[in-house]
């Protein structure tokens, strides 16, 4: 049996919904691309949230359906993109037909899935052949003045869930699929140290930290980001990766 994932953190986005809108960055060309390789037919992108991800396959394929959990998330994405089919659903329950489609990609929420039974619901809905890829959005790690401001946040308290910003992600879809492919893709996002703020302010957690807590984790940040010549006052450009895990449904 699978560990299963902090179901206080992984229900802990939808009342951040508009922050996570305004302030979560989207997935770049590249990565996109990659994730779906020849893919042309109807992608489900699932665990949608406000629709990062979703914005990025419109145009790219000939139909998209996204699946989100939460309410709030949901409706965001359906006003956002009114034209795209989203349903209430989740990653272990997905409301489509079996082999109904061609790809599934998931941005920022693979980790938050029962694997135990999410990789089983997937592999249902996907026709065979299909692709299953994920994505993931961090700050580059490997770069020494990033891994400083994490330091800063954690304050040495591992327990305090901060992400490192360059840990590799995992995909284990079982028997089902066949190995795994990675690619990263580096690139650079314009931002402030409020902006910054407001983003990290949406992560997990962040959000289940008291206020008190995670008013010190940024005290601490800004202290240490205002010491380096990398953050000028008026913005900079904070070093990104992206992050792609591709499989296959065998057939």
């Amino acid at each position: 049996m699978s560990q299963l994932p902090d179901p206080v953190r992984a229900r802990s986005f939808g009342a951040s919904a508009e922050a996570h809108a305004a302030h979560r960055p989207g997935y770049p060309d590249p990565a996109v691309d990659w994730a779906l390789g020849t893919v042309r037919g109807r992608v489900l992108d699932l665990a949608a949230g406000t629709g990062k991800l979703t914005a990025s396959l419109v145009g790219r394929v000939r139909e998209v359906v996204a699946v989100e959990p939460d309410p709030a998330m949901l409706a965001l994405l359906r006003t956002a993109l009114p034209d795209v089919e989203a349903r209430e659903g989740t990653a272990e329950r997905i409301p489509l037909p079996d082999s109904s489609v061609d790809a599934v990609l998931v941005g920022q929420a693979i980790h938050w899935f029962d694997p135990d039974h999410a990789f089983h619901e997937i592999a249902r809905v996907l026709r065979p052949g299909g692709v299953l890829a994920g994505l993931w959005n961090a700050e580059d790690g490997r770069v020494e003045w990033v891994r400083g401001y994490h330091e800063a946040l954690a304050d040495g308290r591992p327990e305090q869930g901060v992400p490192r910003g360059g840990d590799r992600p995992d995909l284990d879809a079982g028997p089902g699929f066949g190995p795994v492919h990675t690619a990263a893709f580096e690139y650079r996002r314009a931002t402030t140290v409020d902006g910054l703020v407001a983003t990290l302010s949406t992560h997990s957690w962040a959000l289940v930290s008291t206020p008190a807590d995670r008013d010190a984790a940024f005290d601490r940040m800004r202290r240490y980001l205002a010491s380096r010549p990398e953050v000028p006052a008026g913005g900079f450009e904070l070093p990104m990766v992206t992050r792609v895990l591709r499989t296959v449904r065998r057939w």
